[in-house]
């Protein structure tokens, strides 16, 4: 699994018009889940990005977690982060994992991540989604996992 998480003011998914998801502040996640991932790594990333500290103390630092200040978490499944561009001008897809297993895990991870205290959003799995977001910092990291 890979995240792109991205600490934001809000955030927003909408599906042909229609909004599916927001949140205030907290986090943005967008998710790719490969071929090799098991339901276990959706439930250690989960852990590892609520618990993960770059929201600011008192003193400035980044020192708190999601958890510790109460913000919100968007997950939004997104297959092209594990995009192979190392060949040609076309990306290959072959290391995401199929549709049905990916959304089993997406919804996995969405489940750890509530499971943890969490209010979570979603998008909408295998729609054509438009993301909205207000970065805050920026702060943007990458994690995958194991």
């Amino acid at each position: 699994m890979i995240a792109v998480v991205q600490r934001v003011r809000e955030a927003a998914v909408t599906v042909a018009g229609e909004e599916v998801g927001r949140i205030g502040p907290g986090l943005l996640v967008l998710l790719g889940v490969s071929r090799d991932d098991q339901g276990p790594e959706a439930a250690a990333l989960a852990a590892r990005i609520v618990h993960l500290r770059i929201f600011e103390d008192a003193a400035g630092k980044l020192n708190r977690s999601l958890l510790e200040v109460e913000g919100e978490l968007l997950a939004v499944s997104q297959f092209t982060l594990l995009g192979d561009c190392r060949k040609g001008r076309r990306p290959s897809f072959v290391a995401a994992a199929p549709p049905e297993r990916a959304d089993a895990l997406y919804r996995d991870f969405v489940a750890a991540v509530r499971a943890a205290g969490v209010t979570a959003a979603t998008g909408r799995f295998r729609a054509h989604m438009a993301v909205s977001l207000v970065n805050d910092g920026p702060v943007t990291l990458i994690l995958s996992q194991p």
